[in-house]
């Protein structure tokens, strides 16, 4: 008698877009794991309980989104040192010994992404990262292990900036400054770490502030392209991309964490890419 497929959930609220049932079952078919992966709308203050039971009945691993990211490092056993400097979880494991291992895999997945997939070198560039929230704090420890030539980050609260600063200065030097004293100054890669654009807003950001050749990166996505890439492109922006190839490295780390085994990115982004277009996420099978 054949045994159970391994059980994988994402938790979240809300968790009825999520596209990581479809990714990871992707990956699955790929690399030949035998998994099952489900998403769970968890109501808020029961993620604790919730998380617990899932782990008692035999689940191996957990993804988690918003608004839980906090409590899931709380609830972790131990966390990896990239989880540790994010302050936040997003990949729950369950270990030989039956403790639950906490990993942060947004930054991870966000360097594969603009390196590996995009091609776009981050060695001795000028790097702007704008906003200083939780999505900026979970990519900068990766972020700076790339030997960044600069790195500044512009925030409208620049005491917001500074302290995550302070946090990472042991990892590198990071400026910081207001978008108001952006002015003047140019970069070659801007990677915008606000949620702003979703909701069709920009930072208020200068004329000449890409350099020659210069990449842009949103780390959201949708089906158009969002107005920060659409005021990429007419700044002149050399190449521009969304989070999109982002999820999908965050999702890779994830299953390697879990199974082992690295899937080829490359090829769920572009099924995922085409599914978004037509406004839908195809079943696996």
């Amino acid at each position: 008698m054949a045994a159970d497929p391994d059980r994988y959930a994402v938790f979240g609220n809300p968790v009825v877009h999520s596209k990581s049932p479809q990714i990871h079952q992707w990956f699955a078919r790929q690399t030949g794991q035998d998994i099952s992966y489900s998403k769970q709308l968890v109501e808020e203050g029961q993620f604790e309980s919730a998380a617990a039971r899932f782990f008692r009945s035999g689940g191996k691993g957990l993804n988690i989104t918003m608004p839980f990211k906090l409590n899931a490092f709380t609830f972790a056993d131990r966390v990896t040192p990239r989880a540790e400097r994010a302050g936040a979880v997003n990949t729950l494991a369950r270990q030989g010994d039956g403790s639950i291992l906490g990993d942060n895999t947004d930054g991870a997945g966000m360097v594969a992404d603009i390196t590996a997939n995009l091609g776009w070198p981050l060695d001795a560039r000028r790097v702007l990262v704008l906003g200083a929230g939780g999505a900026v704090r979970g990519v900068l420890q990766p972020l700076l292990s790339e030997g960044p030539g600069r790195l500044l980050i512009a925030n409208r609260t620049v005491a917001k900036a500074l302290q995550l600063a302070r946090n990472f200065r042991d990892l590198g030097r990071i400026q910081v400054c207001g978008f108001e004293d952006l002015a003047g100054q140019q970069f070659d890669l801007v990677i915008n770490g606000t949620a702003a654009s979703l909701a069709g807003d920009l930072p208020p950001l200068p004329e000449g502030l890409l350099g020659d050749g210069a990449c842009c990166y949103d780390m959201m996505y949708a089906a158009e392209p969002t107005v920060f890439l659409r005021w990429a492109r007419e700044q002149g922006a050399q190449a521009c991309a969304d989070g999109l190839g982002m999820l999908v490295g965050q999702a890779a780390e994830s299953f390697f964490l879990w199974r082992g085994v690295r899937p080829d990115t490359a090829a769920v982004i572009k099924l995922l890419r085409q599914a978004l277009c037509r406004g839908q996420v195809p079943p696996v099978g």
